[in-house]
Order: C-alpha cells, then structure tokens, then sequence
C-alpha cells in the first residue's frame, strides 16, 4: 500500500510562542488517514490537510467506544534534527491495543513508516524550547454505522501532531497524591492493559475528587483487595523501597508503560535491583514513616518522570523527603530526558532519527 500525499491549501500560522505552549491545544498542518473494511483490509493511506472526520450519528464508536490511541513524542536535537524515542514499542503496543479490542492490526513496519513520513513533513512543528516536543497521537475508532454489540466492520486509523510545551512549567516539583479505595482504575479480565479511551473516561471521576480535596493525582489501588498498588493517575508508578526499585507487576491490569520500561532499565544501569511484586498501602504509610520508603516516582510519556511528595490515605497523611524530587528520581529523570533530546548518549538504542 502506498502513502498518498494530498497538498496542502493553505497552512496554519504556525507556533508563535513556544513559552506558552500547552498540552494538546494546537495541530500541526497535516494527518495520516488509512481505512479498514472486512474483506478488503486497510487501504487508502494518505497524509492529508488536518481536518475533522464526517461520522454517521450511529458510528459504533461513540455507542459502544471501540477505540484505541497511543502517544509518544518527537524532540529537536541539538543538532536541529528530529528524533522519535522507541517509536515501534508503541506500535507494537497500539497492536496488542487492537487485539484486545476486537480491532484489526496495522503493519507494524508499514505503520512506523507512515508516523515518520508524518513527522518528517510536519517537521517545522517540532519546537527546540528546553522540555518541548512534538506530541504524536495514533488513534483507531470503530466506524460502522450499527446499533448493536459487536465488533466493527469498518475502521478509521490516523495520526495527529500536536506541538507542546514543557510538562513542569512551574519546575520539577513532587505531587501530592490522594489514594483512592471507593474508585478501581480496572479488573482482572478487563482491558487495563489496553490504551482505549474507555479507562480514562472512567477514572475522571475519581480525579475530580482528588482535585477538589486539594491533590494532584489519584493512586489506584486493586479491584479485589483493595490494598494493593496499581498506577498513580495515568502513569505507572515506581517505589524506593528498602533500597530497591520496587513497582507493581504487568498482570494486565496496569498498562505496560514505554517509559517504566525504560526507567526500569536505566534504574538496572545504576545498579538498582527491580522488585515487580503488589505493594499494599500499607507499606507506603509504614514505610514512609520508618524511613524504609524513600522516594516514590510516576512514569509516563507527557509526564516522563513525576516525584511524589506526599500520600494521604483515609485519615493518614504522609510525606517523603523535603519538598524536592528525591536524588534518584532527579537522576533518572535528567538521565531519560537527556536521552530523548540527545544531550546523554544513547546506549540502549532507543532513539530514532528521522
């Protein structure tokens, strides 16, 4: 299948200051677009002017949310060109997405290659501010226009640009994080492993609370216990703990982050021994208070790196360190972002340039 490029009739003014840029507000000129139809398989790739999509009001997406998404991002090196950290994890990832989903599968070679032809027209979007990037969004929504719960026969699958700005624009600061034991992220047998929409809409509830309480994320606990430690907000979440890496394991509830993986693997660098086991609340609370946790960090691509600086839960409340990241986390995350914008040299071969 080849990739047909459309011109472009006019483009958009561009990025006019990155200091203010946001998450997600501004789109590049261009987009992939490719369609799927049972029996004839994915066809009419192109890379077309952005714009938005005509759907039947009975589109199966938006009854039955038969929908997956990934997001990794492009950064400016220090040489002008543009790099993409481990592109085909999340590839790979968006496949394992579709299957869980009842979704056709993309090439992942072909689909790789149509993210970076993308990218490298859209290059001019990449901004070259310390902590900007070029966001990347590969998305499939279910198509057929059919009251009726079943898998789609038809698919949309495309990829949008978003330029953004650095994470912390008010420096790294650790959050306070509100545990949350009414609210479940996910269940065994569900699709927490999957990056589909669904789990998020289901957990802004949980997050509106945690904002009216006054904190910054939520922390998910267990669907069965109730006690054991899944992911904080969107990311997953890693523990200093009796001088180990300590982080719950992928028994598909928990997503399998890009990033985790990554941090795990720098953390084996410096010779950090990884614990993937259930850590139960309890164990913050005590371990916060005997001095056996130390640090705590989430993971995630917008994110990279997230200190945290306190817990409360129920009625305990507990802090780690003094009001800064923990020096692991400073070093883990200066370490990765170092990587990604080509200041650190690349020994696991993570990125790409395009």
């Amino acid at each position: 299948m080849e990739i047909q490029v459309l011109p472009l009739a006019a483009k958009k003014p561009g990025i006019v200051d990155e200091s203010k840029l946001a998450f997600g507000t501004q789109f590049t000129d261009r987009m992939f677009l490719m369609e799927f139809e049972a029996g004839r398989g994915w066809h009419s790739a192109r890379i077309l002017p952005y714009g938005p999509f005509t759907l039947d009001p009975a589109c199966a997406v938006l009854h039955y949310a038969q929908e997956i998404f990934e997001g990794l991002k492009a950064f400016r090196r220090p040489d002008g060109s543009v790099a993409l950290f481990r592109p085909m994890d999340n590839v790979r990832r968006f496949n394992r997405s579709a299957s869980r989903m009842c979704m056709p599968e993309v090439d992942e070679e072909f689909f790789l290659g149509a993210l970076k032809q993308l990218v490298k027209l859209e290059a001019d979007w990449v901004p070259r501010s310390e902590g900007t990037s070029l966001y990347v969004r590969p998305t499939m929504i279910a198509t057929d226009p059919f009251l009726g719960v079943r898998p789609s026969k038809t698919y949309y699958c495309y990829i949008i640009l978003s330029p953004v700005g650095a994470y912390y624009k008010g420096g790294f600061s650790p959050v306070k994080i509100w545990i949350a034991d009414e609210f479940v992220r996910s269940a065994p047998g569900g699709t927490g492993e999957a990056k589909t929409g669904g789990n998020y809409a289901a957990s802004l509830r949980a997050s509106m609370e945690a904002t009216e309480k006054g904190f910054d994320q939520v922390l998910w606990l267990d669907a069965v216990h109730r006690k054991y430690v899944e992911e904080v907000g969107s990311m997953n979440i890693c523990f200093l703990y009796d001088g180990k890496i300590v982080t719950s394991p992928l028994k598909g509830t928990i997503l399998d982050g890009i990033t985790r993986r990554s941090i795990l693997d720098l953390a084996r660098d410096l010779g950090y021994q990884i614990e993937e086991r259930a850590l139960s609340v309890d164990e913050i609370i005590d371990g916060a208070q005997s001095g056996r946790l130390k640090e705590a960090f989430g993971t995630g691509t917008a994110v990279v790196v997230s200190a945290v600086g306190q817990f409360t839960y129920r009625d305990r409340t507990v802090v780690l360190g003094d009001g800064k990241p923990g020096e692991l986390t400073q070093k883990l995350y200066d370490t990765l972002t170092g990587i990604q914008y080509g200041r650190i040299p690349d020994k696991h071969g993570w990125v790409q340039t395009i």
